[in-house]
């Protein structure tokens, strides 16, 4: 069978990759799988979902797999990822599942499953996932008095509260522009933020079940720039479909990234003597300039595969309570399981309002080194590092980067190609080293390589 798990749940277009018999067989297995090994019941799983249309046939899928196998489902409504996660963790429930494709367009979506705890469930547990769902056919499933269905609306504003508390300074005098991608932060944050204290312009907030991400978001940030210049904003927030990134904007409409908003905060605690361990997590595609940045106030930089489940996992592992990537999942683990764009923006404003400048100084503390990118089709990603030609070529550009920048040259995990990044203060000679790198790999490994 195909690996249905991802770095970030099962994501597909809906109709084709991810159904609701799919749904269904999902729901059922994974009520197997937080109700083994417990005490008998009665067991509940909250579920969450953001704006896409095709939520609602795949909520009733979920519910109807879960509750065959006698587990109770409280329905959150609309809500985004980390509020799911913190809902799970503090409300008693056995397990969560989102309905989200995140930043994907509206015909996609997901389904993210989440531990007791809150936390993403383990790669085992997916494997078991997908074990069963192999054998689903020949699995005689236990008969249990089935489960009941619950809408609860108050869910989310648990989760509001909770986030009005985070930080303990009004944020008046503050105006923000926060663009919501028409998703699942649409009806929470222009509260969130008006409640402490901040003047509130939102864009993107009329969800269709259509237009989530559409020309929009964290990931199309073009009109929240065009909007801080016109509301003469202090600045502006962008999150994506599911509402665990972020990314903002300056007062001059410049972007400025996770890692700008991971060393933001990473001084920030710092300063408070509230940095643990002075570690900083973040994914091998955080620019150089944060790894500089960090180094010249003695604060360490792990760096981890990309996706934000390995950057949790490093903070757990190594004692850290900041970590994120450049995508702008950011996370605070004192506060949440998983990357929180609504909790990170809170300690954006604050941290802004304690400064009392602008915000273009506070993102100008990190140097962004200028990066080449190139990628190079193969036959196959397997054993393409063994190739001695190019690792002598990887090898001798970084004898020649070395101190000045990095490089980074991976498998990508969905396609047939080979990325080579090259970072460093020479542009020039980054394009330099990628090139020769690049054709090394096209000469040994190349697509059209016989």
């Amino acid at each position: 069978m195909k690996k249905l798990f991802g770095t970030d749940g099962i994501r597909g277009i809906v109709g084709k990759d991810l159904t609701a018999d799919l749904s269904f067989r999902l729901a059922r297995v994974f009520g197997t799988v937080i109700t083994r090994d417990r005490l008998p019941g009665p067991w509940t799983v909250v579920i969450g979902r953001d704006t896409r249309s095709s939520c609602d046939t795949l909520e009733d899928a979920m519910c109807a797999g879960l509750t065959l196998q006698g587990v109770n489902v409280s329905l959150a409504g609309v809500i985004p990822t980390p509020g799911l996660a913190y809902l799970t963790r503090t409300g008693g429930f056995d397990g969560g599942v989102m309905i989200s494709a995140s930043h994907n367009p509206a015909e996609y979506n997901g389904i993210k499953f989440v531990s007791q705890s809150g936390f993403k469930i383990t790669e085992k547990e997916e494997s078991d996932i997908e074990q069963a769902l192999e054998n689903y056919d020949q699995t005689r499933f236990p008969d249990v008095p089935q489960g009941s269905i619950k809408r609860n609306p108050t869910l989310s504003r648990k989760y509001l509260e909770y986030l009005k508390q985070i930080e303990k300074i009004s944020l008046s005098g503050l105006k923000v522009v926060t663009d919501l991608s028409n998703g699942a932060t649409f009806s929470i944050a222009p509260g969130l933020f008006a409640a402490l204290g901040a003047n509130v312009v939102s864009i993107s907030d009329k969800p269709d079940g259509k237009n989530i991400n559409l020309n929009c978001g964290a990931t199309h940030l073009g009109t929240l720039q065009k909007a801080v210049l016109t509301h003469r904003a202090d600045l502006g927030v962008a999150f994506d479909g599911d509402g665990d990134r972020v990314l903002a904007v300056d007062e001059k409409g410049e972007v400025v990234d996770g890692d700008q908003i991971v060393l933001i905060e990473a001084l920030e605690l710092a300063r408070n003597g509230k940095l643990q361990n002075n570690v900083v997590v973040s994914t091998v595609m955080s620019n150089y300039g944060l790894e500089t940045a960090l180094r010249e106030h003695n604060i360490t930089l792990k760096r981890t595969p990309v996706g934000d489940k390995y950057v949790v996992e490093e903070m757990i592992k190594s004692g850290a309570m900041l970590g994120g990537e450049q995508s702008g999942h950011i996370v605070f683990l004192d506060c949440n399981t998983t990357g929180d764009g609504l909790l990170t923006a809170v300690k954006l404003l604050a941290t802004l309002k304690r400064y009392g400048g602008k915000f273009s100084a506070l993102a100008a503390q990190m140097e962004r080194l200028p990066q080449v990118q190139l990628n190079v089709g193969v036959n196959s990603t397997k054993n393409w590092d063994h190739n001695g030609a190019v690792q002598e070529a990887i090898t001798n550009a970084t004898r020649q980067i070395q101190g000045k920048g990095r490089i980074l040259v991976r498998a990508s995990g969905t396609e047939p190609l080979i990325r080579v990044m090259v970072e460093g203060k020479d542009n020039s000679l980054n394009s330099r080293l990628a090139t020769d790198i690049a054709n090394a790999i096209q000469t040994e490994v190349g697509a059209n390589r016989l």
